[in-house]
């Protein structure tokens, strides 16, 4: 569902006469349907750089980063908008909404846009919000009101409305309670139950080794170690 192959990345420093940093290099990545794979490796070590490469945030200098049949790494805006829509969700560490929209709404979001009836939406955008125990007297509020642990369970309620085939995790049980930590394993745990092909970068060990069939160095993809 997911090929990453023979990917490369460099930064040019615009503010410092264009000096270009290579960052990763001949990466690659397989991950079925069905099948979670974490990415680990040190901090800086292009972890989260290869994640926004895959989902089209940033544009990989070369190789082909395949989601099905849609090369992220060639294809127009317009293709990756509606990849994103329809195929790869993202969770990400923060909560990035419209102000004045309600967490209903905020959750609702993906599901609306691909054509569920509003009622369905929302009665599924209600169900994750109750399983991540936000109250329902914050519902129709805007989150960006709410504590930073309510948005990040809000940001996760969204990315997991819609049945994407593919999605990527970035760090979903930092700084949850045991509790709260507990529903969002489950939540990914039923993912690959139906076929989601997962990468996740988790630095919680424990949350690590129970979802993730797999583990993926990323320090093998730098310059120096493919050099």
């Amino acid at each position: 569902m997911i090929n990453v192959e023979n990917v490369s990345k460099s930064f040019t420093l615009h503010n410092q006469g264009a000096a270009v940093i290579p960052v990763m290099a001949e990466a690659n990545l397989q991950v079925a349907a069905g099948e979670c794979v974490a990415l680990v490796g040190a901090s800086g070590a292009g972890k989260s750089t290869l994640m926004r490469m895959i989902y089209g945030n940033y544009l990989a200098a070369s190789g082909r980063i395949m989601i099905g049949d849609v090369d992220v790494a060639q294809a127009e805006p317009r293709e990756i908008l509606q990849l994103r829509r329809h195929v790869l969700g993202y969770v990400s560490q923060f909560l990035r909404v419209v102000p004045r929209v309600s967490t209903l709404d905020v959750v609702a979001e993906p599901l609306l846009a691909t054509g569920t009836d509003r009622d369905a939406a929302h009665a599924r955008a209600k169900t994750l919000l109750a399983n991540l125990n936000i109250p329902e007297r914050l519902w129709a509020l805007s989150p960006t009101t709410f504590s930073g642990g309510e948005q990040q369970r809000v940001n996760i309620a969204r990315g997991f409305a819609y049945d994407y085939p593919a999605m990527l995790l970035d760090e979903p049980t930092a700084s949850l309670d045991a509790a709260n930590r507990e529903v969002v394993l489950q939540m990914i745990e039923a993912a690959k139950a139906r076929g989601a092909a997962i990468i996740g970068i988790f630095h919680d060990d424990a949350a690590r080794a129970r979802v993730c069939d797999k583990e993926i160095d990323v320090t093998g993809f730098t310059p120096q170690a493919a050099a």
